[in-house]
């Protein structure tokens, strides 16, 4: 008895040990090779590949910055969430669809049809309704695919929609979270505005697109960094206090999502257009006046010495691609982005994985150390690649 229980417990042992080594030996080989691509349709066609595969079977991100005794986090449930995994998903999701405009191909469209068959039911409601706000990047995702029959999730959409408006704020704007009333997240523009503005002009509901326009115009009043016009992680309501980093990379990089694809969403004609093209103008200078010669941005934008970070440079470089539809500064965006793709290319790995992303942060002011793959930073590079492919004619 004593020789089967000690076998047991050395069993255990083992399989604790293997799941801490192998992941690191795994990262150590897969960087044998880094950066070896020069080709933007070679590099556009593996991190494409990637995504597709990736879409069905995202990698779980951790919740923790834990390397060892990852088997007690998985155990206690502290490995991933599913909010976290909302916007990897969605990324990707806004990658391939990107993609789909250059035309698909049976891979791709057999992966998304699998992907929304398990997202939603037969009616087009979501099969587990979010409690986060987090998931309207991913409906927004959905909302993007022009190639489906976007119309048959209405029901999912109208849900999303109804969660917004339970975290809207007595301020007029939409909380992180509801236990955290006071506090107004940069993320919360990047996971809701570009949904708010693309469903309310698709079913003219010009109270959603108001609601996104709020949301912008608060942040920018409230919670930049005058004169160097960079946001921080969170300012509180009840007296602007700005709360955690001003320069935090990925934070940049939500700000830069919810203005640029709201703006993108936006008719030329609309009546927040103007306001807003001044807004994409003055963040757009203060990016390029952040990004290292190497094309980079890192984790904390105003600090040499910290870490580049892929996620907040695919984010980054998207808005410059985007931006550089403006005349006022076109040639100085477009060269930004370049300068970004060329990088992303450098850290990219054999197998079309994009490495070297901060991990997921754990609260405000408390980033992670770790840098890895993350699907979110897959998708951005899908949709930078694409997009450029398409529209830059090279």
């Amino acid at each position: 008895m004593l020789g089967i229980l000690a076998a047991v417990f050395i069993g255990l042992v083992m399989m604790v040990i293997l799941i801490d080594i192998l992941p690191m030996s795994w990262d150590w080989l897969s960087r044998i090779h880094i950066g070896r691509y020069r080709n933007k349709q070679e590099w556009n066609h593996s991190i494409t590949q990637v995504g597709v595969n990736w879409l069905n079977h995202t990698p779980k991100i951790k919740v923790t910055d834990n390397v060892r005794l990852v088997a007690i986090d998985m155990v206690k449930g502290n490995y991933s969430k599913s909010a976290i995994q909302h916007w990897q998903e969605a990324s990707l999701l806004l990658g391939l669809s990107e993609c789909m405009k250059n035309g698909s191909n049976k891979e791709m469209d057999t992966s998304i049809e699998q992907f929304l068959k398990s997202k939603f039911d037969a009616k087009g409601q979501w099969r587990v309704k979010p409690e986060y706000i987090d998931s309207a990047i991913l409906a927004y995702g959905v909302l993007k695919l022009d190639q489906v029959d976007t119309e048959h999730y209405k029901l999912a959409f109208d849900s999303t929609w109804e969660l917004i408006q339970s975290h809207i704020g007595e301020d007029g704007t939409v909380q992180y979270r509801k236990f955290m009333n006071k506090y107004r997240y940069v993320d919360t523009i990047g996971f809701v505005c570009p949904f708010l503005v693309r469903y309310g002009i698709k079913y003219n509901k010009p109270e959603c697109v108001q609601l996104a326009i709020r949301q912008l115009e608060q942040y920018e009043k409230f919670g930049m960094l005058e004169d160097h016009f960079i946001p921080s992680h969170a300012y509180h309501t009840d007296n602007a206090m700005p709360l955690g980093l001003y320069g935090w990379g990925r934070g940049l990089g939500w700000l830069a999502i919810g203005l640029i694809d709201s703006w993108g969403e936006l008719p030329k004609e609309h009546e927040f257009k103007s306001s807003l093209n001044q807004f994409v103008l003055k963040f757009a200078r203060a990016m390029l006046a952040f990004q290292h010669s190497d094309g980079n941005w890192n984790w904390t934008v105003t600090r040499k010495e910290t870490r580049a970070d892929s996620s907040t440079t695919a984010t980054l470089a998207w808005f410059l691609l985007q931006a550089s539809q403006l005349n006022e500064l076109s040639e100085e965006c477009l060269e930004g982005s370049e300068r970004a793709i060329h990088y992303l290319m450098k850290v990219t790995r054999r197998s079309g994985a994009v490495d070297f992303s901060q991990g997921d942060t754990k609260d405000i002011g408390v980033y992670s150390m770790l840098f890895n793959i993350l699907p979110f930073t897959q998708g951005f590079c899908i949709r930078i690649a694409n997009f450029h492919s398409r529209e830059m004619g090279r």
